[in-house]
Formats: structure tokens, sequence, C-alpha cells
């Protein structure tokens, strides 16, 4: 093989993983705002046109959300988002909320303080982002703030577990912020995270991160 052979092979191996992910990135924002709502079946020939793919890459865009949990492939039917029953929400909440108490714990233990200075970034960039009105980037960034605390354990078991119920979530967590008292509330709530984190106030931060997501399931349960 040729150099010049050999970079357009790269070239094109790295426009296909682009696409990939801008499809998957596209269809996970569907998914989250409602575009598509919980228990649809997608139907690929509207979503190829919608999207301006082909069915190839669509395809392995809706195999990767389905092993994140937020699609569901039906064999002989294909492919439809996937729906949680209001048990099923409370009960990932719930485990959700154990481990980022127990992330909680030991990240005022081992996190850095330039670790904690990212997650600080983080929330300013969420509070700017709510300012504006932007609630999907909003919602992403505060997802990202759950995932920076929990890696601030340092301890990878604990963050696979946490992720993969993160990811089944994505839709639930983004309808608890509806609303300008819901959104409001949250936004309050974090800024007691944030303060304990910084703090090192481990029994503070605990408690901040329990009551917010305790808050989450009151904020959602009539609407699942």
């Amino acid at each position: 093989m040729t150099r010049t052979q050999d970079l357009r092979d790269t070239a094109g191996a790295i426009s296909r993983h682009s696409l990939h992910d801008a499809i998957t990135n596209r269809l996970r924002d569907m998914i989250i705002e409602g575009e598509l709502e919980q228990g649809a079946r997608i139907y690929e020939g509207p979503l190829c046109e919608t999207l301006g793919v082909s069915r190839t890459p669509l395809r392995e865009a809706l195999r990767f959300l389905a092993s994140e949990g937020l699609v569901e492939l039906v064999p002989q039917r294909g492919a439809r988002v996937r729906q949680f029953s209001a048990r099923d929400i409370e009960d990932m909440l719930i485990l959700i909320r154990s481990l980022e108490e127990l992330a909680a714990r030991l990240a005022c233990e081992r996190a850095t303080d330039d670790e904690v200075a990212e997650v600080r970034q983080l929330h300013d960039q969420m509070v700017d982002y709510y300012q504006a009105g932007n609630r999907l980037d909003y919602y992403k960034t505060n997802q990202q703030i759950h995932t920076a605390i929990v890696a601030l354990s340092h301890n990878e078991p604990l963050m696979q577990v946490h992720a993969s119920l993160q990811s089944k979530l994505k839709r639930i967590r983004f309808i608890g912020h509806s609303g300008p008292d819901k959104w409001a509330a949250a936004v309050d709530e974090h800024e007691h995270i944030m303060t304990a984190l910084e703090q090192r106030n481990t029994e503070a931060l605990v408690a901040a991160l329990g009551e917010h997501l305790g808050y989450a399931w009151q904020r959602v349960r009539h609407m699942v």
C-alpha cells in the first residue's frame, strides 16, 4: 500500500467515524427531547430522509443507542425507542442515588483540587445555559457534572455502573427540568452540591446529592 492510499484510507475512516458520531448524537437528542417518543417504532425510511443519510450508518447508530439502553431492537420488526415503566425508572433512580452518594464520599477523599476546579467550570457553564434558556445544552452539561463527580471517586467499576444507568435515563432526566419552577429548583440544588464539593464537606455533599436525586423522581413521577 502506498503512502497516499494509506492517507486516503485513514481519511475515510475518520469521515465514517465522524458520520457515525453525528447520526448517533442527533438521534440521541431526538429521543431526549421527545421528538422520537418512548415506545414508538423507528421507521428507517423517513428518518433517513430527515437526516440525509443511508440506511447502513443509521442502523449502526441505532445499534449503538441500543447498547446505551435508549433503543430496543426487535427481531423482524426493526427498532423502537425503549420505554420504561414507572417502577423501572424509580428503581434506577434509587440505585443512581446510592451510587452518587458513595461517589461523593470517595471524591472528598480522592479528588485533586484541579479535578474539583474542572467540575466548577462545568457548573458555571451549566448556569450560563440556564440563564440563556438553552435547555438541551443545560441538560447535557448537567449530566456531565454528575458523571464528573462520579469520576472523582477514581473507582472504575462504580463509574461503569453509573454510566450504564445514566444512559438509560436520559429522556427522564431531561423532562425533570421542564417548567421554570422545576428548572430553577434543580439549579439551586446543584449550587449546594458544588459548594459542598469545593469545601470537601462529605456529609453535606452526600446529603445534597441524595436530596437532588430524590427530588428528581418527585419531578417526573407524574409524567411517566
